[in-house]
């Protein structure tokens, strides 16, 4: 006979309430900057204390939900990635089999989408790549990483193609991928090698070479691989 399967704890109450407060949001679709009812009505309609639903509004502003403007109310938030950024980030630490992983799921991302900025990246989107692949190139001759550019560049590839989606989920791994990983000491790597990688990058683009782009940015992200199988392998000797 088999035996009685122990009862599962029921949900904490402000995570009940969080439910609740979301299938509202839903229910009434309501639009980012549309404002909740005070507190004190949400807790009578839902027969709960004003402090549960205090708690549950702090959980889903820090799920980029809501927003509470002091003095005023409680509004629904405009979407962002910003909550995923910081928690995917601050989750893998120094995680390097999940950092391959998160660049993997980047590398496949940015290769897959390179042919549609061949079609439709214009000459403004073009000058600011050269500028900053120009910016890579005096900070690689001073011997200096450039994270702020190398950022500025994957988003310019793909500015063209105006998707937040995309864009957001770029900056989603680019971000996990270099808080993660410790920037400056896994690309330990000779600059101006890095920098060569990226001008090679904007020159097929600039010369509107699908085939060449998506080799150059695969090479890219095969030398970036083959940093972290190294640094995964000096981790394991310690």
């Amino acid at each position: 006979m088999k035996a009685i399967k122990p009862l599962s704890r029921p949900p904490l109450l402000h995570v009940t309430v969080q439910e609740s407060l979301k299938s509202y949001i839903d229910d009434n679709e309501l639009s980012p900057g549309a404002p909740l009812p005070p507190e004190g009505f949400l807790a009578q309609q839902l027969g709960v204390s004003r402090n549960s639903v205090r708690e549950a509004i702090k959980a889903l502003e820090s799920l980029g939900i809501l927003e509470t403007r002091r003095g005023i109310g409680v509004f629904v938030k405009a979407f962002s990635f910003e909550p995923l950024l910081a928690n995917l980030a601050y989750g893998l630490g120094g995680a390097l089999r999940e950092v391959a992983e998160v660049l993997e799921i980047r590398r496949v991302l940015e290769v897959g989408l390179i042919g549609k900025t061949i079609q439709l990246i214009g000459a403004e989107d073009l000058a600011e790549l050269k500028d900053t692949v120009e910016r890579m190139r005096r900070r690689a001759e001073r011997n200096e990483t450039f994270a702020e550019e190398d950022q500025q560049f994957h988003t310019l590839l793909f500015r063209c193609q105006n998707n937040r989606m995309l864009t957001g989920l770029i900056d989603v791994f680019w971000m996990a991928f270099y808080k993660a990983s410790d920037f400056v000491n896994l690309t330990n790597a000779d600059p101006m090698v890095t920098w060569q990688d990226h001008y090679d990058i904007y020159a097929a683009i600039e010369a509107r070479d699908e085939a060449a782009a998506r080799s150059r940015l695969d090479q890219h992200y095969d030398g970036i691989a083959r940093l972290l199988a190294t640094s995964t392998g000096a981790k394991a000797q310690d």
